[in-house]
């Protein structure tokens, strides 16, 4: 067995964990990267159907190729899609720096979704490489009925042993590919054909590593056209993959406070 299958074997594992344990679930779909590998482990670990709605919480900032992706795969997977909107960014707490401001909206728009939709679970699709505060995350992740997480207290995970039951209240985000890597993760789309939005590639000498609003997202200096390109790329490069991301290059406890609050 290869180190992607048990990667995949792990999320696999969790996601019916949660399933079964959780008991009103949905899944996020920002339809990045990360994001449509988790709908792919899903169909898989549900033999070809979704059984939890996915939630998109639709800034209206997003580019046009991941709309386009989205009602796209919506249909060809038959998702039972739930999106949000967000509340203006002067709703949003003025102490923070602006990038921060304007992901916050989406925070917001997360924490209406869940208390209108009245779910206990949401799993999301972060990996501790990606920033130092997600490193501090675990698989099931409790928080307040608030969805405020504090990371001071998070129950001891070993040996793929998780606590699933906690307090009546308690918010859970679940993780799936926590421990994948940004390789494992090009390397798993390309091993089983996931769909991928055209902006990963290179054109003109850039792309862009992570998606998200236009405004506040940045291609990074590249040349890789094809995802063999990107894995090869990414074994080399000394540039993180949040170096386009604006929100990141703000005050050091910018995106910590995001995540307290609640953000994905």
């Amino acid at each position: 067995m290869s180190d992607l299958d048990s990667l995949e074997n792990q999320s696999i594992y969790i996601m019916r964990e949660a399933y079964n344990r959780i008991g009103r679930l949905a899944m996020l779909w920002s339809l990045g990267k990360d994001s449509n590998v988790m709908v792919w482990l899903a169909r898989k670990a549900f033999f070809g159907h979704v059984p939890f709605p996915l939630v998109h919480i639709d800034t209206g900032r997003k580019f046009k190729e991941m709309y386009e992706f989205r009602d796209r795969y919506v249909k060809e997977w038959g998702l039972d899609l739930r999106s949000g909107t967000c509340p203006p960014i002067e709703e949003m707490d003025a102490s923070l720096p602006p990038a921060a401001r304007s992901a916050s909206r989406k925070t917001a728009g997360l924490k209406a979704m869940i208390r209108a939709e009245k779910f206990e679970g949401v799993i999301a699709g972060i990996r501790r490489d990606e920033e130092s505060t997600r490193a501090k995350e675990r698989v099931f992740s409790p928080r307040s009925e608030d969805a405020v997480w504090n990371f001071r207290d998070q129950p001891p995970e070993f040996w793929d042993q998780y606590k699933t039951e906690f307090p009546a209240g308690t918010h859970v985000r679940i993780h799936p590919i926590l421990n994948w890597t940004e390789i494992d993760i090009w390397r798993y789309t390309e091993r089983e054909g996931i769909p991928t939005i055209p902006l990963y590639f290179a054109r003109n000498g850039t792309r862009y590593r992570s998606l998200g609003d236009q405004d506040i997202t940045k291609p990074v200096a590249s040349s890789a056209s094809n995802i063999a390109e990107i894995i090869e790329e990414l074994r080399t490069t000394r540039i993180p993959e949040r170096a386009g991301r604006a929100m990141d290059h703000e005050s050091e406890d910018a995106f910590e406070r995001l995540r307290v609050q609640g953000y994905m």
